[in-house]
């Protein structure tokens, strides 16, 4: 394994074991679950960041882009996992929200730098996104699918976190705190269900190619979990256009 992918793996457990820790101290210190205000934003987060990094870096090595590019964009995307979470973790222990809040200094710039963190997560993985499509992914029989399926899903999960976001931002700063918080509330299963698909889907073509079955038999199986997981991400969509 290369020393970038172990770094990344490192990076993806640690981000994991964060999560992990903190489900410990919400079932300790309680509170809510819900609201801008929790302990369910470092679980989460944690767990989504530290997981979604692992997949990338194992998904990535399916795609065809210059290993000194990936190289490159992986650790640049370790770092911002990092930051995010890290930012995210710091104001649940300040017991302040983290993001859209912009009620002293210190927490703006923490909501900004979450924002521009988000940014960079966008174009780094559109990038990727973009070379599974210009190049066929490599990979056992269903894996060039399920890749470029993967990654386009992921494209509207972080279209749907940065519209979250932007409506965000808009209402904070005409003075709509609480409408801001709560705005974000029907992008949120979008969000989640479209995010993990470029893990799930791979590992399908993955597991697929360990069995003893024909590669037509593995393709159609790839395609049909293809079209389950595109009519669950437009049924969120549907959900969130129904509860916006």
């Amino acid at each position: 394994m290369h020393r970038t992918e172990r770094l990344c793996h490192a990076t993806g457990l640690l981000l994991i074991a964060s999560g992990l820790a903190h489900l410990v101290v919400f079932a300790v210190d309680g509170g809510p679950w819900d609201g801008p205000v929790s302990w369910r934003k470092p679980v989460t987060f944690g767990l989504s960041f530290g997981v979604t990094l692992i997949a990338i870096t194992w998904v990535t090595s399916y795609v065809r882009v210059r290993p000194r590019l990936r190289t490159t964009l992986l650790i640049v995307f370790a770092a911002d996992c990092l930051v995010e979470v890290g930012g995210i973790t710091l104001q649940a222990w300040r017991r302040v929200p983290s993001h859209l809040d912009m009620e002293t200094p210190f927490d703006t710039a923490v909501s900004m730098t979450l924002a521009v963190g988000g940014g960079v997560l966008v174009v780094l993985l559109t990038v990727f996104a973009l070379a599974s499509f210009r190049h066929r992914p490599a990979g056992p029989a269903g894996m060039a699918p399920a890749v470029r399926s993967g990654f386009a899903i992921l494209l509207v999960a972080l279209a749907s976190g940065a519209a979250m976001i932007a409506r965000g931002v808009v209402l904070t700063r005409a003075g709509h705190q609480e409408a801001a918080y709560r705005s974000t509330a029907p992008l949120k299963p979008l969000h989640g269900v479209s995010l993990h698909a470029v893990l799930v889907l791979p590992a399908l073509a993955w597991l697929l190619s360990r069995t003893s079955w024909s590669e037509p038999t593995r393709q159609r199986i790839v395609t049909a979990a293809v079209g389950c997981y595109a009519a669950a991400v437009v049924g969120a969509g549907t959900w969130a256009g129904i509860g916006h």
